[in-house]
């Protein structure tokens, strides 16, 4: 591979034993405050070599395929390029991004469960072959614009808990696999393997095995028509701990030992998304505007005020939103709560509280309800677990600009990646030394991901 974008607009700090994450983000509050700059990220891409060096610990040989859409900023994709990580991309701009990094065909799948012609047809000029399908429509479009391909059906998998929302959910039955292999066989497609996806937020873990149950099932049908199979993608839903993944591990390990052991050539793949980045990166804001408002407009529908009457209620509005760095919440529950960075006293008395971003827009708001000591105009509040979901296709919506991202490394993470023959001489250009006493400019010794 080519090694890191030749165009690529950012450097990576490499932090002294003395420096911390907390340092950098202490120095980079002081020059934002300083300077009137928007909000901004420091990403621990060590964060990201140490994952995975917990995945092939836990989960290998099972191969990790990142999800480019999870986070498609350079600096986490070259890491992951150059950790050897293949790639699931969702378009047509994803594939391009990786295919920028030298990353081989063989390495990238195309997973939208809803192609575009024009997208297949670029996959196919590109030397993209593998690809998820999972209806009949679907199968006849990739037939017509891509010949070479090589499909992975996408089962279902029952992991929908009660109260979940059943939207947006991809995946054919057991009894359409065999309309699907008809059809294919008729038009001549190839058809190598199977996927299904399991939620993070899915409790039971047996819903696993179910999966991989059917996916065998799957296999066998694949047989009768004389399809080759040799692939099985479990899908992501991986969160990060490494107690779910050997949770996760306890559960698929044995099945997969009786349904693919490594004698049936069946290559086992994943693709973990927030695994691998959400942890890795923190979001600074800053507080622009604040006002009091009436508590009862704060509280959740059902639920009884308790407070007096005399306190004050505050809502802030700050430099980042939904139409920007939390855009996923407009779908789901935000994983993380915000942190004040100012010291303040342990008695200091805290006040119902509401997050809104600079939209004006009433869908959005960030956070609906906290306790928060009184803040300023001008305060700034971090966001932990930020990687995943927030930095991928930038926003139209308004003026809305990227926050900058600060890139961060560890020497012990770089030395992980020298003793694994894996830092070259290319990526060392991209890196520069970050003292224990910390005292950059952000103009000067950092660059934006944008």
């Amino acid at each position: 591979m080519k090694g890191f974008l030749e165009d690529a607009n950012y450097s990576i700090g490499l932090l002294d034993e003395g420096a911390t994450l907390a340092d950098v983000i202490d120095n980079c509050i002081y020059e934002h405050t300083h300077t009137g700059k928007k909000a901004f990220y420091v990403g621990d891409l060590g964060k990201l070599v140490r994952n995975n060096i917990q995945w092939q610990n836990v989960m290998a040989p099972i191969k990790p395929f990142y999800p480019v859409k999870c986070n498609s900023t350079p600096g986490v994709l070259e890491i992951l390029g150059t950790l050897g990580v293949g790639f699931a991309c969702s378009s047509k701009s994803e594939m391009a991004l990786v295919q920028d990094l030298g990353i081989s065909p063989e390495n990238i799948i195309y997973t939208n469960p809803c192609k575009q012609a024009s997208q297949i047809k670029y996959a196919a000029k590109a030397g993209i072959n593998i690809m998820t399908c999972d209806n009949d429509i679907e199968l006849k479009k990739i037939s017509r614009n891509h010949p070479n391909a090589k499909l992975l059906l996408h089962i279902a998998t029952e992991d929908i808990t009660a109260g979940e929302d059943m939207n947006m959910k991809f995946g054919t039955t057991l009894k359409s696999c065999r309309h699907l292999m008809e059809c294919a066989k008729e038009l001549g497609v190839q058809i190598v393997g199977v996927k299904f996806h399991v939620s993070g937020s899915c409790k039971d873990l047996q819903t696993y095995i179910h999966a991989i149950s059917d996916a065998r099932c799957v296999f066998d049908m694949a047989e009768e028509f004389g399809f080759k199979m040799n692939m099985l993608d479990i899908g992501g839903g991986f969160t990060g701990s490494e107690l779910q993944l050997e949770e996760v591990n306890h559960v698929i390990r044995p099945l997969l030992d009786v349904y693919f052991p490594k004698e049936s050539g069946v290559n086992v793949i994943a693709e973990p998304g927030c695994y691998y980045v959400s942890s890795a990166f923190t979001l600074a804001v800053s507080v622009i505007a604040k006002k009091t408002v009436e508590y009862d407009k704060l509280l959740p529908s059902g639920v009884e005020q308790t407070r007096n009457d005399d306190e004050p209620v505050f809502t802030y509005y700050i430099n980042d939103g939904v139409y920007g760095s939390f855009a996923s919440k407009l779908s789901e529950k935000l994983n993380t709560i915000p942190e004040v960075h100012k010291k303040y006293k342990e008695d200091e008395p805290l006040f119902a509280s509401s997050l809104w971003g600079p939209s004006c827009d009433e869908l959005d708001q960030i956070v609906e309800n906290c306790l928060l000591p009184e803040l300023s105009v001008g305060d700034w509040l971090i966001f932990d677990n930020m990687g995943s979901g927030t930095l991928g296709e930038q926003s139209a919506f308004n003026d809305y600009q990227r926050p900058l991202i600060y890139y961060m490394m560890s020497f012990s993470d770089w030395d992980e990646m020298q003793d694994a023959g894996i830092a070259s001489d290319t990526l060392m250009k991209n890196f520069f030394f970050v003292p224990s006493c910390i005292q950059l400019s952000p103009e000067e010794r950092f660059s934006t991901a944008a």
